[in-house]
């Protein structure tokens, strides 16, 4: 399984992981409809939100909707889910935006990492 992997000291907050995320799965690059998330500067590090794919989250799901796929990562049935949001509330990984009835996830994809200029987001082969 692959995940992400992030070196805050090489990040530059330019946001093109966000903008590149938002694009290959929402079709627009608008950050905020981003599957990950970079965050400003805490002690002088941007900080990253990702999902690591470790599956605690598929149990809190009332529905059944949340589901390893073949590939390892975790990902959301939109089909199933009711936008209760209980995966939200469990891991701060999940992300909602008010055009969606569903949250996401990360799915470790690797578009990011590739739009990443500096090298800060990488792929990573876990197990």
């Amino acid at each position: 399984m692959k995940i992400l992997q992030f070196n805050e000291s090489l990040c530059i907050g330019c946001h093109n992981c966000e903008e590149t995320c938002s694009k290959v799965y929402f079709k627009t690059e608008d950050i905020s409809k981003a599957r990950l998330r970079i965050t400003e500067k805490v002690d002088d590090f941007n900080r990253f939100k990702g999902c690591n794919q470790c599956g605690d989250c598929i149990d809190v799901c009332p529905e059944g909707a949340i589901y390893r796929m073949k590939n390892g990562a975790v990902t959301v049935d939109k089909k199933i889910c009711v936008g209760c949001m209980m995966c939200v509330a469990f891991c701060s990984d999940f992300h909602y935006h008010d055009d969606y009835v569903e949250p996401y996830k990360c799915l470790s994809c690797g578009a990011c990492s590739r739009s990443c200029p500096t090298g800060a987001l990488t792929m990573k082969v876990e197990g």
